[in-house]
């Protein structure tokens, strides 16, 4: 079994040295869904939410999200992001939220597309909370993870 790289000699928690790594194209894609009522992805359809433009405002909220990942999850490097998309697309059973993330640097973007993803979740269901009581955030996970 590999060992954990965010943990020092002495057990503790400690961000990992990166700095003899060469600066590379990285890039890392994620995705997640969150189901919801026909009543709810009606409404999100029409445009008819309370607090406006539930996927616009979602894929904004990712995109804001994986630009300060750095600032919410403590040992993830601060690294300079290229682009970060977030598409969020009505499907039969809820609403299904991509992201990609690139970067040129010395450590992956991964944590900054879950991110994305998590947190244009999060947006929909706190956009949504007034009308749908049963929503499930799922099936997030990391789906591509290059360098080049």
């Amino acid at each position: 079994m590999k060992e954990f790289s965010h943990i020092d000699k002495n057990g503790k928690a400690s961000m990992v040295d990166v700095s003899d790594k060469p600066d590379q194209i990285r890039i890392a894609k994620a995705q997640g869904h969150i189901n919801l009522n026909k009543e709810t992805l009606k409404l999100i359809a029409d445009n008819e939410m309370k607090k406006g433009d539930v996927l616009t405002v979602a894929e904004i909220a990712g995109i804001q999200a994986a630009k300060r990942t750095s600032d919410l999850i403590p040992l993830c490097h601060s690294l300079i992001i290229t682009k970060v998309s977030v598409k969020a697309i009505v499907d039969d059973s809820g609403v299904f939220v991509t992201c990609e993330v690139k970067c040129i640097g010395q450590t992956g973007v991964e944590m900054e597309a879950l991110t994305g993803v998590s947190v244009a979740l999060l947006t929909i269901y706190d956009m949504c909370k007034a009308v749908d009581k049963k929503m499930l955030i799922d099936n997030i996970f990391l789906t591509e993870k290059l360098k080049i």
